[in-house]
């Protein structure tokens, strides 16, 4: 998810021309839109055609569940690979002229970009919307209506080296006595260690005590309604530089030093997320475990930003009822669960994700775990307009700037930036 953001934030540089371009949906049309989804009395089509991400393992899975929709409805499915950063400006071009899919594959934060483009219809779930994770259905939720139906959830927790600690910290006391005792930067060891001046994996430490990117009520975001210099949001830098400042953690860390210290068994604890899994796995076989985000001094658990791989109906597709029954029955415990087995990603239907498979698998439930902690990542296009001065913020504070002062100042380039791109 990380990698995403990147290409998501050059992406909605062209947010303000598309908005002008994209179509307009009027106030008859949204109501349609709401009226329940159901394939009873709607003809069956020879074919639905499906865009699915372009990796090896998720096509794998993919084929095996959607020759069972086949033998259920006798409905063929067309599998186009392509990758799943490629397919909104593939879609903006085939799909006019009907050449495009029914359904296509996206990560969440994007679905503000893809409505604002006119490339996708609100999708009713019906009463299986409460078989997905409720931070799932959150993060497709856009303007208050869902965008998309869940397939996989992504977030950060705790990654740790057995020999080097036996069992996980459970509060970020516990952590701290660790970073203490096992921390030696003349010999490179560590006790804990993540990019701390990275601001999508410094968030919930932010958010854990009050802070927030933007007001969000009900799937409804205000942008206008920043928390990112709050008090909260200020504990949680203060917490962050506190780290910098007793040199748990060197000012020059980066993903690729992190993870050659960890591999080499010179890390007690890293914050990272599952991607990382087949490296450190490699590297520490059986001394490697999970965990979720150790516990804040004040009882609450840091929220993590959590990704959502999600299914999305195409607003040119002529079998909206078929797409939908198709995409529900990909995303259901048991397609869920045979992906979770062959494409090694978390599933976003609940049932599955609190499968004994997945609780019992010790590199996967602690992602799981932290999960339930989550926040999404907010899916509207003034969220590029963030990372930066956040970025930024977090630069100064780890040289030991005076937070509040650091993040007011990152609040108002913010602001600045949404106003200029011509956001509210």
């Amino acid at each position: 998810m990380k990698k995403v953001v990147s290409l998501f934030m050059v992406m909605i540089l062209l947010i303000g021309v598309l908005a002008a371009c994209g179509p307009k949906r009027d106030t008859e049309q949204v109501k349609e839109n709401k009226k329940e989804t159901t394939t009873e009395n709607v003809k069956k089509p020879e074919k639905l055609v499906v865009w699915v991400n372009d990796e090896e393992k998720q096509k794998q899975a993919l084929s095996d569940i959607f020759k069972k929709y086949t033998e259920k409805t006798g409905i063929k499915i067309e599998m186009v690979a392509a990758n799943m950063l490629d397919q909104v400006k593939k879609i903006a071009l085939d799909g006019p002229a009907g050449k495009g899919p029914d359904v296509f594959f996206q990560p969440h934060d994007r679905i503000g970009d893809i409505v604002l483009q006119g490339l996708a219809d609100p999708v009713d779930l019906g009463d299986a919307k409460s078989e997905y994770n409720k931070t799932a259905i959150d993060a497709v939720t856009y303007d208050g209506q869902t965008y998309g139906v869940p397939f996989v959830v992504e977030t950060y927790g705790l990654f740790y080296n057995k020999d080097l600690v036996p069992e996980a910290p459970k509060t970020m006391e516990d952590l701290m006595k660790i970073a203490k005792e096992k921390t030696n930067a003349a010999k490179d060891q560590y006790g804990f260690l993540m990019e701390a001046a990275n601001f999508y994996f410094v968030y919930p430490f932010f958010a854990g005590y009050g802070g927030y990117v933007f007001h969000n009520k009900d799937g409804k975001v205000d942008t206008s309604d920043i928390g990112l210099a709050n008090d909260g949001a200020v504990k949680g830098a203060e917490l962050v530089q506190s780290w910098f400042k007793n040199g748990y953690i060197p000012k020059e860390i980066n993903e690729d030093i992190m993870n050659g210290l960890f591999t080499k068994g010179n890390v007690a604890t890293v914050i990272s997320g599952p991607w990382n899994i087949a490296i450190y796995r490699d590297a520490l076989g059986d001394k490697l475990a999970t965990a979720p985000l150790p516990v804040l001094e004040n009882g609450e658990h840091p929220k993590s930003f959590v990704g959502v791989k999600t299914w999305m109906l195409s607003a040119y597709s002529k079998n909206k009822e078929w797409a939908t029954d198709f995409m529900k029955f990909v995303t259901n415990e048991e397609n869920s669960l045979h992906y979770y087995e062959v494409a090694g990603e978390m599933p976003a239907n609940e049932k599955a994700l609190t499968n004994e498979k997945i609780k019992n698998d010790p590199l996967i439930s602690g992602f799981a775990e932290q999960i339930q902690y989550g926040e999404p990542m907010p899916n509207v296009p003034q969220m590029s307009q963030v990372w930066d001065p956040m970025g930024n913020a977090l630069q100064f504070i780890a040289k030991g700037d005076d937070p509040k002062a650091v993040l007011t100042e990152a609040v108002k380039t913010i602001q600045d930036k949404i106003a200029a791109s011509g956001g509210k």
